[in-house]
């Protein structure tokens, strides 16, 4: 995801972006914030940037408290200062200091509407903006982290003189004329404002815009102090002030949810696509093996044709050649399975197909032993015996029928 800070320029409006696919930063000059806004898209992270003019900022020393009590405390100082209603307002405020159970804050409000007309051009193309800050909290947190430091800088047109205390916003001013403004006589009632509103005026650093290297010589005169150059800032320091309406945020999250859900069912999407061009190449495989297997199958036909046939040729002559089809063969261990003269063999029929062998005993369990034998002799386990039932006759012996098969 690519990064982006529109920040208000001299005359126009300043783009500072690092595009996702090269990661360097880089400033981009456009005169106005709809040219800007024609290069972004809604997939890139806004933030924007404030010029001082849009916005109200106010120090307040309030009783040093925590949380919703303090944020309460400063939302009722700047309804008394503001002309709207605070519905019709977006703000947010940063702790200066805290000493003596009071803390020193810097508010810093937006009407609402003045803040729809500027974001414009981003709305109109979808571009909702990460955080909306103040051009001038960001520089402060770029260049002075801590102590107190003076500001000098065009924006849109005119010089905005910021004092910072602690890296935060303390006072702010802006001068008509821009490089042209009488700073001899601008400066010296600066300080003294600020003075009057308990901010030390004796600045440990004084910033000019390089684009204002002409006035250097003014400032150092008007304040006796040096003052150093500072160029744009590649990119702004982060700033807890976030101006964002509560529209705008919930907005935000859905066209992110929306962003999220699109990417997923790309993402599914190839998946798919993926499977099912997996599920062709399969199926491609599969007749490709088919049509091999066939092949192979049709040029061995000939030969497997003989296998068989010799096959069928060596069953049809295995009761002539082979000893274990011998009837003199089977017969002998069929007597060897007798178990006693009470069972007594009365006939025999063989086939190439089947062997059935008739006989008598005295009690019809000799005729069950008989047959379990011979199902269990070494030298028959050739065929599948099976014997039914046997027929009782009159003086109780059992006739029986045990027929084999070719396994």
């Amino acid at each position: 995801m690519s990064e982006f800070f529109l920040v208000p320029g001299a005359e126009g409006w300043n783009l500072i972006g690092r595009p996702a696919e090269n990661g360097n930063w880089r400033v981009r000059a456009f005169p106005t914030l709809d040219e800007a806004a024609q290069t972004l898209s809604t997939d890139d992270n806004v933030v924007l940037a404030l010029p001082m003019s849009a916005v109200l900022a106010q120090r307040m020393r309030l009783p040093s408290v925590e949380g919703s009590e303090l944020r309460e405390m400063v939302r009722i100082q700047l309804e008394k200062a503001l002309p709207f209603s605070a519905e019709e307002v977006t703000s947010d405020f940063e702790v200066i200091e805290q000493e003596n159970e009071e803390c020193v804050i810097s508010a810093i409000a937006v009407q609402n509407q003045r803040l729809q007309e500027i974001a414009a051009p981003l709305l109109n193309r979808k571009v909702i903006p990460r955080a909306v800050t103040v051009y001038a909290a960001q520089r402060i947190a770029t260049h002075a982290e801590k102590g107190r430091a003076l500001f000098i800088y065009p924006e849109s047109g005119t010089l905005v003189s910021a004092i910072s205390e602690n890296g935060k916003l303390s006072f702010v001013r802006t001068i008509d004329g821009g490089v042209g403004a009488p700073l001899e006589l601008e400066l010296p009632q600066l300080t003294m404002t600020a003075a009057l509103q308990g901010i030390n005026a004796s600045f440990e650093n004084v910033l000019v815009d390089e684009k204002c290297f002409n006035l250097r010589d003014k400032v150092e005169s008007a304040l006796a102090t040096p003052a150093e150059l500072m160029s744009i800032e590649t990119p702004p320091a982060s700033t807890a002030l976030n101006l964002l309406p509560q529209a705008w945020r919930e907005e935000r999250e859905r066209q992110i949810q929306r962003e999220q859900w699109k990417k997923r069912l790309v993402i599914a999407g190839m998946v798919y696509a993926a499977i099912v061009g997996l599920a062709l190449i399969q199926l491609a495989y599969l007749k490709f093996r088919i049509w091999q297997l066939d092949a192979q199958i049709k040029r061995d036909d000939p030969r497997t044709v003989f296998i068989r046939a010799a096959s069928n040729n060596w069953k049809a002559l295995a009761p002539a050649i082979d000893p274990h089809f011998y009837p003199i063969e089977i017969l002998q261990h069929l007597f060897d399975s007798l178990p006693s003269q009470d069972v007594r063999i009365t006939a025999y029929n063989q086939s190439a197909r089947q062997i059935s062998i008739e006989g008598e005993a005295n009690k019809a369990a000799l005729a069950y032993q008989f047959a379990e034998k011979v199902k269990k002799h070494p030298d028959l386990q050739n065929f599948n015996f099976d014997m039914q039932s046997p027929r009782i006759l009159p003086n109780d012996h059992a006739q029986f029928r045990l027929e084999g098969r070719p396994r």
